[in-house]
C-alpha cells in the first residue's frame, strides 16, 4: 500500500468569486457614497477583476467594498492582488488579480521548508502547481499541515487528498 499523503494547493472557488463581483456591484450601485461616480466592477478575462470609478478615493473605496465581500464569502485576501489606480481619461482603473496555483519558486521554498522544519521521513514534491506532500505516518502529514498552517507564504494554502 502506498504512503499516506496529500496536497497542498492554492486555489479558489471561481463561483463564489463571482458571487462576491456580483455583491460588489450592486452595493456600488446602490450605495449613497458612490452615487454617480461611477464606481462599477466587472471581470476582465479569466483571473482579471476591474474596478473604476471617477476619483482616486472612490476607486480605493470600491476595492475595499470587494475586498469585504470576498473575506465573507470565505475567499483569502491573499488569492487577491490589486493593482495601483491608474487614469483613463477622467476615469481611474484598479486591476486586480484572482491568484491561483502555486508558482515554482513559492512550491520550492514551501518544500525546503517541509525539510528542514518537518518531521524526519516527509517528503515534498512539486507536481505542476501544486505540492504533493507524504510520509510514512499519517501523524506526521498533520504536523506538516499545522506547521504549514502557522507560516506565511504569501499565499493562500489548501490541503486536499488527505489519504
Amino acid at each position: 500500500m502506498a504512503d499516506p499523503s496529500f496536497d497542498v494547493v492554492s486555489k479558489v472557488d471561481r463561483q463564489e468569486v463571482d458571487n462576491a463581483v456580483k455583491q460588489a456591484g450592486k452595493e456600488l450601485s446602490t450605495r449613497f457614497d458612490f452615487r454617480g461616480t461611477g464606481a462599477k466592477i466587472d471581470w476582465s478575462g479569466e483571473h482579471t477583476v476591474v474596478i473604476e470609478a471617477e476619483t482616486d478615493k472612490r476607486v480605493e473605496a470600491a476595492v475595499e467594498v470587494f475586498k469585504e465581500k470576498l473575506v465573507k464569502r470565505g475567499i483569502s485576501l491573499k488569492a487577491f492582488e490589486a493593482g495601483e489606480p491608474a487614469v483613463s481619461g477622467k476615469i481611474y482603473k484598479v486591476a486586480g488579480t484572482i491568484l491561483e496555483g502555486i508558482e515554482t519558486d513559492k512550491a520550492k521554498k514551501i518544500a525546503k521548508f517541509i525539510r528542514d522544519e518537518g518531521p524526519k521521513g516527509v517528503q515534498a514534491q512539486i507536481q505542476g502547481d501544486q505540492l504533493r506532500v507524504s510520509a510514512k505516518k499519517k501523524d506526521h502529514l498533520q504536523d506538516v499541515i499545522a506547521l504549514l498552517k502557522e507560516k506565511d507564504f504569501g499565499i493562500a494554502l489548501q490541503f486536499t487528498n488527505y489519504r
